[in-house]
């Protein structure tokens, strides 16, 4: 077999291979843009050599990915962190990353990590272009009441009903200002039922998996929130426990603790970005449907602040979903705050 350790670009890669039966070994520029990275492994491929490849999570790489598959080439993904932590040597170049890689591989101390399939990167994707696209609509929102403000007009929400938007056509506007509103507001028309569109698609995908509609059945949790938390987690078997979800997510605290003092700073965010945003969405829905939910966050929002508070909250949440994907049960008002939320099993009392 031969092992490649790569170390990838988005314009090149660096490879350091060693073949297991003769120990041949040797180091290769390979470019992308002229095919010269494509032919290489397809020579290995014609030549009948198996080959495993191992190189760091990275992005832009979908079509190397595709093409190892195509192949039929075994592929391991690392975390970059772990693989960092491995060095020895305080030198890095591209030669050097590979050999750390192809050194990791040999030695079976590489840090693989789950990746997901096609068809979940491409749900993904309809997740996500509907995130930036209603980012943008909110932009164009905005724009549209400074518009109206420095006209003297503070509709909020109702700049955006039928009579609203007519009053804003009303206005008597400079050309330049006109043309913006004029603009804005047909921006504003193409990308509405884009969105509603993408909405349905969504909502349709979620209806085809059970845990989606299991996690939907708690307050605040709509099929956008479950859908992503479905494809982003992949299995609750990953984690052993509820609060490495939080740690996966990002929404822990980073910590600089030494010598009995605790420091305590912002989240991590070394997660999803857009999961984060929607378990903070949804467990803002869930605080203003729920009573529990409501005192638990008006506590926290009293001792600390309502930044923190909604975080937390959404922290909360995402324990909550994982503990009902992996006993298998919907929503019940008996599962309650704490590491323990949503086991079958609490333990409370005396034996």
């Amino acid at each position: 077999m031969m092992i490649i350790g790569v170390d990838y670009h988005p314009s090149f890669q660096t490879i350091a291979f060693l073949f297991e039966e003769t120990g041949e070994c040797g180091e290769q520029e390979l470019n992308h843009s002229d095919g010269q990275a494509e032919k290489f492994y397809r020579d290995l491929e014609e030549r009948g050599i198996s080959v495993r490849v191992g190189m760091e999570a990275t992005g832009y790489s979908r079509w190397f990915e595709r093409l190892l598959a195509e192949l039929g080439f075994e592929l391991w993904i690392g975390d970059p962190a772990e693989i960092k932590a491995k060095r020895v040597k305080k030198q890095k170049f591209d030669r050097e990353d590979a050999r750390l890689l192809r050194r990791l591989m040999l030695e079976n101390n590489f840090p693989q990590i789950w990746v997901p399939g096609p068809e979940n990167r491409d749900l993904r994707q309809l997740l996500w272009h509907r995130h930036r696209l209603v980012q943008m609509r909110t932009r164009i929102m905005n724009q549209l009441q400074a518009l109206a403000m420095n006209e003297g007009y503070r509709w909020k929400k109702k700049l955006f009903s039928e009579q609203g938007r007519a009053q804003l056509e009303k206005l008597s506007l400079a050309p330049w200002a006109s043309r913006r509103r004029q603009e804005l507001l047909e921006l504003l028309d193409r990308m509405n039922p884009t969105i509603e569109e993408l909405t349905a698609a969504s909502e349709q995908e979620a209806k085809k998996r059970p845990e989606v509609l299991r996690l939907m059945t708690h307050p605040g949790v709509g099929p956008l929130t479950a859908l992503a938390y479905v494809l982003i987690i992949g299995t609750p078997t990953r984690f052993q426990r509820g609060k490495q979800i939080g740690t996966y997510v990002g929404m822990i605290p980073c910590e600089e603790s030494s010598a009995g003092k605790q420091r305590l700073g912002h989240i991590s965010k070394q997660g999803n970005s857009l999961l984060r945003f929607l378990l903070v969405e949804a467990a803002q829905a869930a605080a203003r449907i729920h009573p529990d939910w409501r005192r638990r966050y008006m506590h926290l929002a009293m001792r600390r602040h309502k930044s923190i508070a909604k975080v937390a909250m959404g922290r909360r949440l995402a324990v909550r979903l994982y503990w009902m994907w992996r006993n298998g049960c919907e929503y019940s008002p008996s599962l309650e705050f704490g590491s323990y939320a949503g086991k079958l099993e609490t333990g409370h009392g005396v034996k």
